[in-house]
């Protein structure tokens, strides 16, 4: 099977793009605009450098608040041009969750309330959406008011949205499904088997009376006269305010992952961007795997788990049979799971508005390819903006912005009187986004945009606010710092520039200024030393001669080195084969701990059998144990009531029970049963209580865990060899993730650093409709090509470039072509298109007939190559003038015979 979506043909891709390009100059010359300059929009970094931030509320005096998923509250104080920490929040943070949500009252300058949704900290799986007030700079926590508990399940990775927006009054909250993403066999999650309720949609999207996968509405008071959190169902949600159809807060239902929603202003339709699922069933577009941005003119039903896209089906899969059965029909979709517990005749499903899978889409071409977190953000109207001294042009009035986390664009959707999609066109393709996770429009019209950052479940330097304006006249120039290294030991020298700086107006004068704790300097380039240990603000301040300025700010942490962690190999760091072997050496060193302490030290293997989402693998994080499946049942029971970990509560201490036990044969089954069915006698006179709810295999994985505590902790060494063996016989699926960490112990009032690396190795057979970059077509997989798809229109000097793969231990690469057209040359360049050859391989010119069976296998020699490397297939036959040489369907790597395991 196909690892990625099958892709278009390029004539249909040029035709798809140019057909969006008229449609777009066509709505101009109606409208009589032309897009502003992107030179006219200036972007100001305010802060630089934060830990996973998820969300921002905008304050009435320029300050923002932002919230962290791993619970931390800060406040960008505009007026000292700093980020404070101003609170935190006991969440869980594992898998996906954590605190996700904030939104500002709309009546916060007179009740000083601020909203938070996250996943509370502790033994209980909910969420709350909760009410703070927020006072100056200060939460106060002890004002929390819960307004709604959402139960969740903290067994399996992911999905938990949790995004939260005002309108009118009505505060909006998403959910995510919520429901298990790892074991859903390349096809949607509708586990209906007893016992497998947490990998059923159809348990939680799809159920009226379970709030999560869902966009909840409802009115909480705005008065202070008004304090005890409550809230009251607004008219015109989905289900009767009752409850007698379903639980009356929800608006939509039918959602995955709806990671970030807006509402218009004008219309309320409500839109969001829902992530989509990792699936191989065929679709229309490649596989059944699309991201979709959403509308709800009014309360529906939007699909999931039976629908994507433009209402395309899944078939029903049967999870213990393995056979696939016959799709619903989208206007009368029924959810006959026995998880269900909510109406079974679902209102008809809602198409989406744009959807993209990970191939270049027909219909939306400039969303491009490759992963995706589709997510949708406000709608402009200029008149909302009066006055305001960056509000944008009339150009972009009644647009919608959309974004994509991953492909780090943003686009401005045009839609018609009713609504309805026209066109979309790159906004702000100047500016370097990374991971945009939230983007909103400030009441003097400025944009801000918080950036994720690079690295997932990280503190990422390049994490950020921005700040964006438009203006018409005299342009404020853009501050940039750039810095040699934010964390360190005393006394650390630190080198700042303000090279990146610009400005757009020409023949502007700049000054810069810095501000580093108590002390001002003047220049472009400066160094600094900070003598003592500490945390340091430092801002930057560029002045053109009109009086325009930007700014930025970062902070610099003394007293604590980040550890450095290193994974080496003389295996290949790329791919894996079956029946070999990966050694690996890992490398720990950290300036101020002393010794490298092995409870602080993290390496875990993995294999992945579906996709190549590294999520639940890279969150797990420093938790990460061979019975962390028993431990997430345990921590969710009420086992704890009675057993404590290490001291004797009502019932034994799990420390007694795992010594009494060990190594007893027979343990498992037994101790499963009296979790099951409970107990008395073997500890005192207190009965153990039944749990006939809890599954046999749950009750097994709780058990495994109890008698592993007296263990000292399985962990890999730092040195080792891994055999890889997990993958045999599974087709060209799954990944193997080396995972290492180290947490150090903090130093000096600096926080404890961790750092991890991880190496993934894939399958050696790659699709060539893959790559990066290139310049080639791609014909899709239907049953004309044997349902397979395959790169074309290959010309003289076309090209397509994978990204960092590793040569080491190849010796040969196989190609499955077809002989169809003037036949050529394969060359293999390291890293550039002119880069040095490793390898070539002479195609013969043919006229194939058959395209569904005509296909070949052909080796090539490899070079002894080391190290990651750019790899650019360049394809060349100067005397074919513009025919077309061959088609290719994928390449595979091959293990050097020397190098396989006996």
């Amino acid at each position: 099977m196909k690892l990625i979506n099958a892709f278009l043909l390029l004539a249909t891709l040029c035709f798809a793009f140019t057909s969006q390009r008229i449609k777009q100059h066509n709505s101009l010359l109606i409208s009589g605009m032309e897009a502003p300059d992107s030179s006219r929009f200036t972007a100001m970094p305010l802060v630089q450098g934060m830990d996973e931030p998820m969300g921002m509320g905008l304050l009435p005096n320029n300050n923002v608040l932002i919230i962290e998923r791993k619970g931390a509250v800060k406040l960008y104080d505009a007026g000292q041009k700093q980020l404070k920490t101003i609170a935190h929040i006991n969440v869980f943070s594992g898998i996906e969750d954590g605190l996700l949500g904030v939104a500002i009252d709309p009546n916060y300058e007179k009740n000083n309330w601020i909203y938070l949704y996250y996943g509370v900290g502790g033994e209980k799986w909910i969420s709350h959406l909760a009410r703070f007030e927020l006072k100056g700079d200060q939460l106060v926590q002890a004002s929390k008011k819960v307004l709604l508990e959402v139960p969740s399940q903290r067994k399996y990775c992911c999905h938990s949205a949790g995004y939260l927006t005002f309108m009118d009054g009505l505060l909006y909250l998403s959910t995510g499904d919520n429901t298990n993403a790892e074991e859903i066999e390349g096809h949607n999650p509708t586990d209906e088997r007893p016992g497998r309720e947490l990998s059923d949609d159809q348990a939680s999207t799809a159920n009226s009376n379970d709030l999560r996968g869902k966009i909840l509405r409802i009115k909480p008071p705005t008065d202070v006269a008004e304090p005890d959190g409550s809230y009251s169902i607004p008219d015109g949600n989905l289900f009767p305010k009752d409850g007698s159809k379903g639980r009356p807060e929800i608006y939509v239902m039918g959602c995955r992952n709806p990671f970030r929603i807006s509402v218009d202003p004008k219309t309320k339709y409500v839109y969001w961007g829902d992530v989509g699922p990792d699936s191989e069933v065929a679709a229309e577009e490649g596989k059944l795997s699309y991201d979709e941005i959403n509308q709800a003119k009014k309360p529906g039903f939007f699909g999931y788990p039976y629908f994507l896209g433009n209402n395309e089906a899944f078939p029903k899969y049967d999870f213990a049979t393995k056979q696939e059965g016959p799709k619903q029909d989208p206007m009368h979709p029924i959810n006959n799971s026995p998880h269900n517990t909510g109406i079974k005749e679902l209102p008809p499903a809602q198409p989406a508005l744009i959807w993209y899978g990970k191939g270049p889409s027909k219909r939306f071409p400039l969303v491009g390819k490759g992963a995706a977190s589709a997510m949708a953000g406000p709608v402009y109207y200029r008149d909302l903006f009066p006055n305001a001294k960056y509000r944008l042009p009339a150009y972009y009035n009644g647009k919608l912005l959309i974004y994509d986390w991953v492909r780090r664009w943003v686009m401005a959707v045009t839609l018609d009187k009713d609504g309805n999609y026209v066109s979309m066109e790159p906004f702000l393709s100047h500016l370097k986004l990374v991971a945009p996770i939230d983007i909103q429009f400030s009441k003097d019209g400025a944009l801000y945009i918080l950036n994720y950052g690079t690295n997932w479940f990280a503190s990422n330097t390049d994490a950020s606010l921005m700040r964006v304006e438009y203006a018409e006249g005299n342009r404020n120039p853009v501050a940039d710092i750039r810095i040699d290294k934010r964390y360190g030991a005393a006394p650390m020298k630190v080198n700042l520039s303000a090279a990146g700086s610009k400005d757009y107006d020409p023949g502007d004068q700049l000054t810069y200024t810095w501000k580093i704790g108590s002390k001002t300097i003047q220049g472009k380039d400066v160094s600094t030393t900070f003598d003592k240990p500490g945390k340091y603000s430092i801002a930057l301040t560029v002045s053109d001669q009109h009086g325009g300025q930007g700014l930025a700010t970062t902070a610099i942490n003394v007293g604590n080195t980040p550890p450095q962690v290193q994974i080496s190999s003389s295996a290949n760091q790329t791919f894996y084969w079956d029946n070999s072997a990966l050694d690996y050496r890992i490398s720990i060193k950290d300036p101020e701990d002393k010794t490298i302490e092995p409870s602080k030290t993290t390496v875990v293997f993995n294999y992945l059998a579906y996709g190549k989402d590294l999520a639940s693998v890279l969150s797990s994080g420093n938790t990460a144990t061979a019975h962390l499946q028993g431990e997430k049942l345990m921590a969710a029971s009420d086992c704890k009531t009675c057993h404590a970990t290490d001291k004797t509560s009502i019932g034994p201490s799990l420390k007694a029970i795992s010594t009494r036990y060990k190594g007893k044969a027979e343990a498992v089954d037994q101790l499963a049963e009296k979790v099951i069915k409970g107990g008395s006698g073997n500890w005192g006179k207190y009965a153990m209580s039944a749990h006939p709810h809890v599954s046999k295999q749950d009750a097994e994985e709780m058990v495994r865990y109890i008698l592993a505590v007296s263990e000292q902790p399985a962990r890999l060494p730092l040195q080792g060899q891994l055999a890889l063996k997990d993958h045999q016989g599974k087709g060209t699926e799954g990944a193997y993730v080396l995972l290492a960490g180290y947490t150090d112990k903090g130093a000096n009032g600096i926080e404890p650093l961790t750092t991890r690396k991880h190496l993934v190795l894939r399958h050696p057979q790659i699709q060539m409709e893959e790559n990066d970059q290139g310049n080639v077509g791609v014909v899709i997989a239907t049953e004309n090509t044997g349902f397979i798809s395959y790169i074309t229109n290959i010309r003289h000097n076309s090209y397509v470039m994978f990204r960092q793969l590793d040569l080491a231990q190849v010796d040969q690469i196989k190609y499955r072509l077809q002989a169809h057209g003037a036949g050529g040359r394969i060359e293999l360049h390291l890293d550039s298109l002119g880069g040095p050859v490793v390898s070539t391989l002479t195609v013969p010119a043919g006229n194939v007939q058959d395209l569904k069976t005509g296909w070949q296998d052909v080796a090539a020699p490899v070079q002894p190559t080391k190290g990651l490397h750019n790899l650019y297939f360049v394809f060349t036959n100067p005397d074919a003038q513009r025919k077309s040489l061959f088609h290719i369907d994928w390449v595979y790597f091959n293990q050097a015979i020397t190098n396989k395991k006996p």
